[in-house]
């Protein structure tokens, strides 16, 4: 009976032991990782300005209360919601003290709503506008992991704590590479206050919205919030090489970079024959430059010898400017060809004619977009040329026989009428 109960526990342990040490199935080692939620933080302006009564009847702060509820009883599941203050503490004057006035209400997390919107009715103005600093307590707290970043920042009034001017702060913030993007909501702004909100949201691709009423306010917020779980495609940062040769190897998909003005970067893409290179850049201008500009992207090979350009100039009007190229690939070319599979190299070139008025800073580099597809190149049947704008004699002659064919006519034609008229 013995001998048996401990043939029975050995097999029991073989069996665990193998079942320990056996790999995982094919299904649950090809399932893709979960996608992680995306992140949102909200930064509220509870300075003393926010005490105006000027929205619908009632102070901003109390407008902004009331969106911040509704905006928490209807954010998706799948958000993940913080609660940033800035200028809700500190009511005395000394601005060192004042400019330090910032933290998080509610943590970056799985919202409880309850205990959110309890959060936000102890609120009250109070001090200062120390929109730099939050905007980098906001950064460090949506730090980590490859989830979707947004900052929504509503504010009545511009920065009160420069020289640690939010423009740069949203530049700095978006040279890192993290795909953050900052959207702004001025309550009934002023034009500094609205040419300082629009300057953070252009730094980092957000957007800015003016509010002067409740439910501008928190269909606004709410809108924000929403976008932040639509699936979106993050570029790929990179950084291009100052010359062809060691410059990265792009495959197709979206990359962002950062341009110095006048500057030129190159990239290297590997195009096979029968296929088409399709690539486009936009260069965003996040801050004052001159008028009177341009963006270019060229292909070359990698001898130098220009292949294909694209260009695209403004004059102040615009604050992205684009311009793309298309590149079919045909026969081998032997000179090209340094693998000898038929595969060529392409380099792309990116350059920029901005310039920056005094006083400007010009650095971190402007933002730079690009995007780089490779599709089936163009057969015979899809050549435009077939459809009729002309190639080879065969055209020509149908010029030539339709020509003399409207001459026959036209005579014809003339000689009747003169016959008619004399027979009249």
């Amino acid at each position: 009976m013995i001998t048996r109960q401990r043939l029975a526990a050995g097999v029991c342990g073989l069996l665990a032991a193998l079942a320990v040490g056996l790999p995982p199935t094919p299904a649950a080692a090809d399932a893709p990782a979960a996608k992680e939620p995306p992140k949102v933080e909200l930064v509220l302006d509870v300075s003393g300005s926010m005490r105006a009564t000027d929205i619908d009847g009632k102070s901003r702060m109390a407008a902004a209360k009331q969106a911040f509820n509704e905006v928490i009883d209807a954010v998706p599941d799948e958000v993940r919601l913080g609660i940033r203050t800035l200028g809700a503490d500190y009511p005395g004057q000394d601005r060192q003290q004042g400019c330090k006035d910032t933290r998080q209400l509610y943590p970056v997390g799985t919202l409880n709503r309850t205990e959110a919107k309890t959060a936000v009715a102890t609120l009250a103005p109070t001090g200062w506008t120390p929109i730099g600093p939050a905007l980098l307590g906001a950064a460090q707290d949506l730090e980590g992991g490859d989830a979707t970043r947004r900052i929504v920042l509503i504010t009545d009034g511009e920065d009160t704590c420069a020289p640690l001017d939010p423009c740069v702060v949203a530049r700095e913030i978006a040279a890192k590479g993290i795909h953050l993007v900052i959207d702004t909501l001025g309550l009934v702004p002023d034009e500094k206050t609205r040419r300082q909100l629009v300057c953070i949201a252009e730094a980092t691709g957000g957007t800015y919205t003016s509010v002067r009423h409740t439910d501008e306010l928190s269909g606004r917020v709410r809108q924000l919030v929403d976008r932040a779980a639509d699936p979106v495609v993050n570029p790929v940062a990179t950084e291009g090489g100052r010359q062809c040769q060691g410059a990265p190897q792009l495959k197709p998909g979206l990359y962002s970079d950062r341009e110095s003005f006048g500057e030129h970067r190159w990239y290297r893409v590997d195009v096979k024959p029968g296929q088409e290179l399709r690539a486009s850049v936009s260069v965003a201008a996040d801050r004052a430059v001159n008028n009177d500009y341009g963006v270019l992207i060229r292909a070359t090979t990698t001898h130098g010898r220009e292949i294909v350009r694209g260009s695209e100039a403004g004059d102040g009007r615009t604050d992205v400017i684009s311009a793309g190229l298309r590149y079919p690939k045909g026969e081998v070319d032997d000179e090209e060809d340094e693998s000898g599979s038929g595969t060529e190299t392409v380099c792309l070139q990116v350059s920029n004619s901005f310039s920056a008025p005094a006083g400007v800073k010009t650095t971190p580099g402007m933002p730079l977009e690009l995007t780089v597809d490779l599709v089936d190149g163009p057969g015979d049947a899809s050549d435009a040329a077939s459809f009729g704008l002309g190639r080879g004699w065969w055209l020509l002659l149908v010029l030539v026989l339709a020509g003399l064919l409207a001459g026959l006519v036209w005579g014809w034609l003339s000689r009747w009428r003169v016959s008619v008229w004399r027979t009249n």
